[in-house]
């Protein structure tokens, strides 16, 4: 049995858990930040849901996690917002909306400033190697998630912050074809229709992200 373990091929499970564990922080924190923002700021919705909770599984789109892991791109489900308790409804939708990206370009960012102040400790061993590639994948799903979140197609966060400069009218009529933004994102996903496009900006704004990194790397350094 010892034998046939070391003969096994354990580097699919490596990739898959390189992907799914940073998908699941990202996911949640994002989520998260949606609701506590909502809470601050009147709507009591996401907590009564329950959805004002570390644990992955209160977040998880099947479909959006997979996406995730294997195009880079994708979605959670979303945090159950009721705009009219809100003091000003659009406005606090967009800042509502607006707050998952933000967390994540945070999370990519602080995700950053760890690789570069570890780095010089964990490079040289298999462990540290491991930990050192789930923190970097971290950072750039998180940021994936953040650029992708921004696309104005709803139920995505851009679709509610772009909503949010037009007419009541306008906002309420388009918000009852949120139901069909899912499918067309999906469609979107399976074809690649958007994917040169969202790498092609991730990857200019990862490359300047990562200044970050050699910043806190370079100061260890300094100090070693």
């Amino acid at each position: 049995m010892g034998n046939i373990l070391k003969n096994l091929d354990w580097s699919v499970l490596t990739d898959i858990l390189y992907y799914v564990i940073p998908a699941l922080v990202c996911i949640t924190l994002h989520e998260l930040a949606h609701g506590f923002v909502a809470y601050k700021l009147g709507d009591n919705t996401a907590r009564r849901a329950g959805r004002l909770t570390l644990n992955p599984l209160r977040h998880i789109d099947p479909v959006g996690l997979l996406m995730m892991v294997i195009v880079h791109f994708g979605w959670a489900k979303p945090v159950p917002v009721d705009m009219r308790n809100f003091k000003n409804p659009k406005r606090g939708m967009a800042v509502t909306a607006l707050a998952g990206p933000l967390a994540n370009v945070l999370i990519s960012l602080v995700s950053l400033l760890l690789y570069g102040f570890v780095y010089v400790f964990l490079y040289s061993s298999a462990a540290g190697g491991f930990v050192l590639n789930l923190i970097y994948i971290t950072a750039y799903l998180s940021l994936s998630l953040a650029v992708f979140n921004l696309i104005p197609i709803p139920p995505l966060d851009g679709s509610k912050i772009l909503f949010s400069v037009i007419s009541d009218r306008a906002y309420d009529q388009l918000m009852r074809y949120e139901r069909y933004g899912m499918i067309l994102l999906v469609v979107i996903m399976v074809t690649g229709a958007l994917t040169n496009v969202l790498s092609t900006v991730l990857t200019f704004l990862f490359d300047r992200f990562f200044v970050v990194a050699q910043w806190a790397n370079g100061l260890t350094l300094l100090f070693m």
